[in-house]
């Protein structure tokens, strides 16, 4: 079982994601971190030397890889669904779950967040609306489930997503496996 998060930048996908992974008792794979380990500096960084475009190359790469893999819970990042292949392997291979948080509430959360590069403006804000306005019928377009994050814990979060798991026939309770082939 493949389950995949995607969202806005700061919807919750790694946090979410890490819990739960732990609560289904499978791997944990964040593609971020994932490319930041292989490029040996941050995405930030790599931003500003490399550019946007090429970054897409390497996070479609990465994500074509990771999705290959057997059971794992993968955390996205929040522009990986601007390409439409990366939209199709992610609906294709396993379960999508879109963490949708509003532009104001991803905003509360990273004010004071210097490591996104795409919020690196003079209106964070009004950044992060544009961003929702472009990818939340890309999100949805790519998502099996959607899932509001509001205020609820991530407790809450994790037991809506296996909940709707569960409603569509999947036994979250069972799921173990391994990503052998997503180790970066």
């Amino acid at each position: 079982m493949l389950i995949t998060l995607i969202g806005l930048p700061g919807s919750g996908k790694s946090t979410v994601g890490r819990h739960l992974a732990r609560r289904l008792s499978l791997p944990f794979f964040d593609s971020d971190h994932v490319i930041e380990q292989r490029i040996g500096c941050s995405i930030r960084e790599f931003f500003e030397r490399e550019g946007e475009e090429h970054f897409r190359d390497l996070e479609q790469a990465v994500l074509d890889e990771l999705t290959q893999g057997e059971s794992c819970v993968l955390s996205t990042g929040g522009g990986s669904v601007l390409r439409a292949q990366n939209r199709a392997h992610l609906h294709a291979r396993g379960r999508v779950i879109y963490l949708r948080s509003t532009p104001e509430e991803v905003f509360r959360r990273l004010r004071h967040d210097r490591n996104r590069p795409l919020l690196q403006v003079a209106d964070p804000l009004q950044r992060l609306r544009d961003l929702y306005a472009v990818r939340d019928p890309l999100y949805r377009e790519t998502a099996h489930y959607v899932i509001e994050t509001g205020r609820p814990s991530v407790a809450t979060l994790v037991n809506m997503i296996v909940m709707q798991l569960e409603l569509a026939g999947i036994d979250a309770g069972c799921a173990q496996g391994s990503c052998a082939r997503a180790h970066p």
